[in-house]
Formats: C-alpha cells, sequence, structure tokens
C-alpha cells in the first residue's frame, strides 16, 4: 500500500528532524505538504493545493488558511497548521472560524505530528466541535490507515466520507465513555451491571461494590482476551518464522561489511555483557544484532546494502528510529544506546 508506506517514511522524518525545526513554516514544508503529497495532490499545482487560501471572517480582512485542497474549483478539505511542538487544542477555535466562511466539507487542524479531521455533523456549515477523525503519524492502527486511504485523491468522495464520519464520530465517543467509565465507574455504569446480576433492590451499598467489581472485572475480561489471541499469535509467528528463515536463507548473501559492523557492536557490548549473548541475524532487508539469539530482543539493525547507511535502533516498547550513518565507524556514536538496550535486555542497573 503506497501511501502507508509513505506515511511511515514521514513517521521516520518527522524523529529525524523534529528538533531541527523551529518554526510553523518549517513545520508545514517539512511535514504537512509530504502529507497532502502522500494523499495523492499535486501540492505544486493552484488547481489541486492553495497554499494561503483567502477565509475573510465577516469585517476580518485578510484571513488565510495554510492550504485548501481544492476539487472542481472549490476548497474540499482546508488544513490549519501549526508547530510541532504545538498543542492542538487551543487552536481548534481558529479553524473553527475558517471553516465556516471556505465551503469546505472537511477541516484538518495538525501540528505536523497529529491531525484532527472535522466536519459538520452536528449543524450544517458549523464545524463540530470533536474531530470525527484522528491519529499522529508514528502511531498509526491499520483501521486508521483505512480510513485515512478514504481522503486520498483516488478515493475521495465527500457524500460516503460524511455517512462515513458519522459512525467514526460516535464510535470514538462510546471508546471514550468506556475509557473513562474503567478509570472512574460512575453510578449509572454500575447499576447497568448490578440490575443484570443481582436480583430485588440494588441498594446504595450493592452500587458502591459494583462501582469497584465493574472495571476489574472488565480488564480482566480484556486481559484474557488479549492473552489468548497474544497465544495464538505467538504459535502462528514461530511457524511462519520457520517457513520465512527456509526462504531467505537460500537467497541472503551477508557482506563483510555487515561482519564488521557486528564485530564493532561485539566490541561495545563484552565490556557489559559475555558476548556469547550476542549474535547477529542476517535478513533481505537487513542485518540484525540480537541479545541471546531472540528475534524479540534486537539490539539494533543495519541497512548497509543501500546508498545511504542506516543504524536501527529500539525503545524500551521496540519502535525502530533509523539514523544515518557515514560509515560503519559510526556505529562507535550510539555506544550509549547499544549498551542501554543490553542493560535493559539483561536487567541490570544502568549505570
Amino acid at each position: 500500500m503506497e501511501i502507508k508506506s509513505k506515511i511511515e517514511s514521514l513517521s521516520q522524518k518527522f524523529d529525524e528532524l523534529k528538533e531541527q525545526i523551529g518554526t510553523e513554516e518549517a513545520t508545514k514544508t517539512a511535514f504537512v505538504l509530504p502529507f497532502i503529497s502522500a494523499l495523492g495532490y499535486d501540492v505544486f499545482s493552484p488547481l489541486e493545493v492553495v497554499p494561503e487560501y483567502i477565509a475573510d471572517v465577516g469585517l476580518k480582512k485578510g484571513e488565510k488558511v495554510d492550504y485548501a485542497v481544492m476539487m472542481n474549483g472549490q476548497p474540499s478539505i482546508i488544513f490549519e497548521c501549526k508547530h510541532w511542538r504545538e498543542d492542538l487544542s487551543i487552536h481548534t477555535s481558529q479553524l473553527h472560524r475558517y471553516y465556516g466562511v471556505s465551503k469546505s466539507k472537511f477541516g484538518v487542524l495538525t501540528n505536523g505530528y497529529e491531525y484532527r479531521f472535522y466536519t459538520d455533523l452536528v449543524k450544517p456549515n458549523i464545524m463540530d466541535d470533536k474531530p470525527f477523525f484522528s491519529f499522529s503519524i508514528n502511531n498509526m492502527r491499520d483501521s486508521q490507515f483505512n480510513e485515512l486511504l478514504k481522503f486520498h485523491k483516488s478515493n475521495f468522495d465527500e457524500n460516503k466520507i460524511t455517512i462515513n464520519a458519522s459512525a467514526l464520530k460516535y464510535i470514538n465517543e462510546v471508546k471514550n465513555v468506556f475509557k473513562n467509565e474503567l478509570e472512574e465507574t460512575s453510578e449509572d455504569f454500575a447499576k447497568f451491571f448490578a440490575s443484570r446480576i443481582v436480583s430485588g433492590v440494588k441498594t446504595k451499598k450493592i452500587v458502591s461494590e459494583f462501582m469497584d467489581l465493574v472495571p476489574k472485572g472488565i480488564n480482566q475480561f480484556i486481559n484474557e482476551k488479549v492473552n489468548s489471541r497474544l497465544q495464538s499469535a505467538i504459535t502462528k509467528e514461530a511457524e511462519e518464522e520457520i517457513i520465512e528463515e527456509a526462504v531467505e536463507e537460500s537467497k541472503i548473501v551477508t557482506t563483510d561489511e555487515e561482519l564488521d559492523a557486528f564485530r564493532i557492536v561485539i566490541a561495545i557490548s563484552r565490556r557489559v555483557v559475555s558476548i556469547d549473548k550476542i549474535s547477529h541475524k542476517d535478513t533481505q532487508s537487513y542485518f540484525g544484532v540480537l541479545f541471546e539469539n531472540n528475534t524479540r530482543k534486537p539490539i539494533c539493525r543495519f541497512y548497509l546494502d543501500t546508498k545511504t547507511k542506516y543504524i536501527g535502533l529500539f525503545d524500551n516498547d521496540k519502535k525502530e528510529t533509523r539514523h544515518i550513518i557515514e560509515s560503519i565507524d559510526d556505529i562507535y556514536l550510539f555506544e550509549k544506546q547499544i549498551i542501554d538496550k543490553i542493560h535493559y535486555y539483561n536487567n541490570l542497573l544502568i549505570k
């Protein structure tokens, strides 16, 4: 899926560049324009994307929304952009003003990292207070990619998106209500369960008891479902890995440069752990270094078969961030991250 790979690349770009982005304009150029482009719109054509689109509000002239995606000569999606460090919640009113006079059906408020999509489900031509769809580019689920696909130029259908937006909005509201009830159960929620479990009068004592029991019961149920799916996934993954390894091993050629990179990691690692705990696994797309020969304990990865070379490092949630290296000698620049990851896996105190 092309749009998925483009968003994933943009997520990586965000992590690499954000600290060098000091202005709102730089945020738009580095992050927002590539995002609009990933949706299939020509950001260099004023017939498709108009920057600084005029959205005069009442007597206030000279008001401009950052970008307008045009359809048949009319704005269909407007983008209001802020610096990537900005909290979007305090800027909703600005987009709200522009939305009412722009004739667009959809408004997007973004800081290049988080994207919030709005429309007018409550009152026609008046932007809703809450977004019907939102996501962060470095934490997108497949279901969110599927929703974003609807805004791609090749798929865009205003009526279908509007109909779907209503369902999305209420699903999100249901999720928020459920989340809030699990964090602090209300009497009404507790009474709902008590009425189906306890016969007779639901006394204040019973309701109070259920206010404590309901979130515990639901959380246990969720954990059991997650564990069941996880165990099933692990079994399936193990079977797939055996097949995949057999196919890959016939195509993989480990280069001298990859082995030299591994030796550098060994040289760094031996200061804090026995080197027999460090191993490597070569694949068609990367050369990985593992702790205890466990694919679920990656220390780092190398991408050396391309024009630009990278080292991939992992946080404690196993999210990978790639860093450009000029040569394998640059691996020493990441000595602390490598040692910290080994400490983490080895349950040692980080010194």
